[in-house]
């Protein structure tokens, strides 16, 4: 029995004045260890606002994990 991919959801700031390190380090890293990453990106400072807002979290980029938040 093959075992499902591991999955990780992957929120960060993408546009088209700035592209965060810290993001493409985060998806580089999940990648490498084996992660299928559903990569979101956040497309201005309004939506990465909003985004932090509802996730109660200061800084992006932040993953989830089985639907559970693990940090930037």
């Amino acid at each position: 029995m093959a075992s499902s991919p591991k999955t990780a959801s992957l929120y960060r700031m993408v546009t088209p004045e700035h592209m965060c390190p810290y993001g493409l380090k985060a998806l580089n890293l999940l990648q490498r260890r084996g992660f299928e990453v559903e990569d979101h990106h956040l497309s201005s400072r309004a939506e990465t606002d909003a985004f932090k807002a509802k996730h109660d979290v200061e800084t992006t980029p932040q993953t989830f994990i089985g639907g559970n938040r693990i940090g930037g």
